[in-house]
């Protein structure tokens, strides 16, 4: 699916303590950390992207943009999605990780802020949070283009006009006359330009000939 990122902005970390905060036995097992995106318009989630660090569940809740009389309120998206199938032990805990939207619990459309809940109940590790955090959206349909009805439908190559009937053929009465032309030649060729007297017999005259006349 073709997809383009959406500039965010991940505010600080906001730890919830669980235990004595007076004690070194108290410690912070849950971590909130809200996404905004101050340069974007409500948008369609199509998927979060991030490194584990020793997170062990996470929950994602959603707050999206409705009409001017609904007041804006968070919808949880997703709910104790679990990253480290043992919090006590090392597996997951720096996995890359792909959400997508339709692991979602609800519609992801018209999205104005995310809120990540992170939750490690194990003692075993001093720190944990969520790293490389990347939002995801569909990427914009490029406008289509009318193209004129000429171009998408080319007019077929003009044939040329048929021969009028009873018309003889133009290379064979060519070929008739070049045959004509060449007997034409020929005959000049063999013609004496001299011309023969009537009495005349070798460049003398017979006088039988001339008693007659």
């Amino acid at each position: 699916m073709s997809r383009v990122s959406v500039p965010c902005h991940v505010k600080g970390t906001v730890a919830l303590q669980v235990g004595d905060v007076r004690t070194s036995q108290g410690r912070p097992g849950v971590l909130v950390i809200d996404v905004t995106f101050p340069n974007a318009a409500p948008f369609e989630l199509q998927e979060i992207m991030f490194k584990n660090y020793y997170t062990a569940f996470l929950s994602i809740r959603v707050r999206q943009h409705t009409s001017i009389h609904t007041p804006v309120k968070w919808v949880t998206c997703l709910r104790n999605y679990c990253l480290m199938p043992d919090p006590h032990s090392e597996e997951g805990a720096q996995e890359y990780v792909s959400l997508f939207k339709h692991q979602m619990l609800c519609d992801m459309t018209n999205v104005l802020e995310l809120r990540l809940i992170l939750r490690q109940p194990s003692p075993l590790w001093l720190s944990f949070t969520v790293e490389e955090l990347q939002i995801y959206q569909q990427r914009p349909r490029s406008p289509s283009i009318a193209f004129p009805k000429w171009l998408s439908h080319p007019v077929p190559c003009e044939q040329p006009a048929p021969l009028l009937e009873g018309l003889p053929d133009p290379g064979k009465v060519s070929s008739e006359v070049q045959q004509m032309w060449a007997l034409t030649e020929m005959i000049r060729a063999s013609h004496t330009s001299s011309r023969i007297g009537r009495f005349d017999v070798d460049g003398c005259y017979d006088l039988n000939l001339l008693s007659y006349t």
